[in-house]
């Protein structure tokens, strides 16, 4: 299986009422392609999940801690925990992972 960046990303311009796509899936894993727009609506999800940074730059609010972030960072949530990107630029978009046992992985 392979995501292109270049085809995720002309993809989900051509939804632009979406925010995200989901460009793969396997089993418990999926991979989407998240752009939103001025604000992250997102709230907590029922997976673990990993963010792999791919443009823009701002802040990450996870489990009520900020962290910035920038191109190639990668960002880890527990499933459960709110979270959501706040001050990001206008060309911010990343990767996102879904993984694992509703509720997380008990580690």
């Amino acid at each position: 299986m392979k995501a292109s960046l270049k085809d995720s990303l002309e993809l989900l311009d051509k939804l632009p009422d979406r925010l995200f796509h989901r460009v793969m899936r396997h089993g418990t894993m999926s991979v989407e392609i998240y752009k939103p727009n001025e604000k992250d609506l997102q709230t907590a999800h029922r997976q673990d999940e990993i963010y792999i940074v791919i443009s823009g730059s701002g802040n990450f609010i996870n489990d009520g801690k900020l962290t910035s972030f920038l191109p190639g960072d990668v960002l880890f949530v527990p499933a459960g925990i709110d979270h959501r990107f706040v001050d990001f630029s206008s060309d911010f978009a990343t990767w996102v992972i879904f993984y694992g046992p509703i509720d997380g992985e008990q580690v």
